[in-house]
């Protein structure tokens, strides 16, 4: 199944609480409370904007985009209208700037968001949290109580969590955590096309980047000797002037090594999905069937009393195929070996994790075989 109901540590009863505060929610008749966030757990052009928006046209939500992100770092008020999409993002449109609900949240100085450290924004893959870790928990709470107090439902879209999925799990264990999916080909196209097109090589530069800053991780070197990834030399002073390098190591980046690299990260964060996330949100299936859309509204509104419209969903999967003529570069040929490594990898990490009988390994292959479909138009 690719809507995957890994752990329901909610009740499943559906009562009529929208006459209640979001900081007193829960289900009538049961001992279970509903959710007191959502935490949305996605991965750069996986399509994760689009399902934060259909949270964010609801009213009992306080949907708060990126919070890891390091633009709220140095974020004023001044900024927050121009910071909208453009055409080249693909994201939809949206009827407020992405960041709109942090104006309360800016500092007393004038800019940068409450509690926030730029080091929040490099995903992480230690077993155990970090030392920032206390501080990112904090600030996150801040953000969810604060939310609660207006009466609203906090919804977080990341894209820098996957790594510390089960950190945040055991950090926040009365939100709901979902994990989007979509096969890794098509979401790996989506930021070739970007630097090929737009010459915008971000989403080609970010695996490197995180990958590299955490190669000290046990878990990370042995995906990136695994996978046999290029990175750049990590000799500089600062996250910021390796970011810096990987961005133009990515303009002219030979492209099985960039797919590599996109690779051995999507592996380690599909790792971490057993013991991170209470659903999954399959991106490849959500567009191509609207019984499947209904079922996941169904499974928030249980969870948390809120009822986002996936209807209308775009076929993502058709689309990137679609545009498997523009792709250059790639020889669609030479994929298949990497996502056979990907599999492997990511299957052996979570071999024997929780319960093996999740259906996640089931859910890996499905990604990896529908990444070949799409990789074998490449030329």
């Amino acid at each position: 199944m690719t809507l995957l109901e890994i752990t329901s540590r909610h009740g499943d009863g559906v009562a009529d609480t929208s006459k209640c505060p979001a900081s007193d929610r829960y289900v009538a008749g049961q001992e279970k409370e509903l959710a007191q966030a959502i935490f949305l757990h996605t991965g750069w052009r996986s399509a994760g904007t689009w399902v934060w928006s259909r949270f964010r046209a609801l009213e009992p939500v306080n949907a708060l985009y990126e919070p890891l992100g390091n633009l709220l770092g140095e974020l004023r008020v001044a900024e927050i209208p121009n910071i909208r999409s453009t055409s080249d993002s693909g994201h939809p449109p949206l009827g407020k700037p992405y960041y709109e609900e942090y104006r309360s949240f800016i500092q007393e100085c004038g800019y940068g968001v409450v509690g926030y450290r730029k080091r929040f924004s490099i995903d992480r893959f230690g077993n155990t949290p970090d030392d920032e870790f206390p501080a990112l928990r904090t600030y996150l709470k801040n953000l969810q109580d604060q939310s609660t107090g207006l009466g609203k439902l906090p919804v977080f879209k990341f894209c820098r969590s996957a790594g510390r999925l089960p950190w945040l799990r055991s950090a926040f264990p009365h939100a709901v955590h979902a994990v989007v999916l979509r096969n890794p080909a098509a979401q790996f196209a989506s930021g070739w096309l970007l630097n090929q097109e737009w010459s915008n090589p971000f989403f080609v530069a970010a695996p490197f980047r995180v990958l590299g800053l955490n190669q000290v991780e046990p878990v990370v070197k042995q995906v990136v000797e695994t996978f046999g990834v290029s990175l750049p030399p990590f000799v500089y002073a600062s996250a910021e002037e390796y970011a810096a390098v990987c961005e133009q190591y990515a303009r002219t980046a030979e492209s099985s090594n960039a797919y590599r690299a996109f690779l051995a990260l999507w592996s380690l964060c599909a790792s971490r999905i057993v013991d991170g996330s209470d659903l999954l949100i399959d991106m490849d299936r959500l567009g191509q069937s609207s019984e499947y859309a209904s079922e996941l509204s169904a499974q928030f509104r249980a969870r948390a009393d809120v009822t986002p419209d996936f209807g209308g969903a775009r076929n993502q999967f058709d689309e990137i195929k679609r545009l498997a003529i523009r792709i250059s570069g790639i020889d669609g040929r030479l994929i298949r070996r990497t996502n056979s490594l990907a599999g492997k990898f990511a299957l052996s990490q979570i071999d024997g994790l929780r319960d093996s009988q999740t259906g996640i390994a089931k859910v890996i292959r499905e990604k990896l075989a529908l990444a070949d479909e799409v990789a074998e138009q490449w030329r």
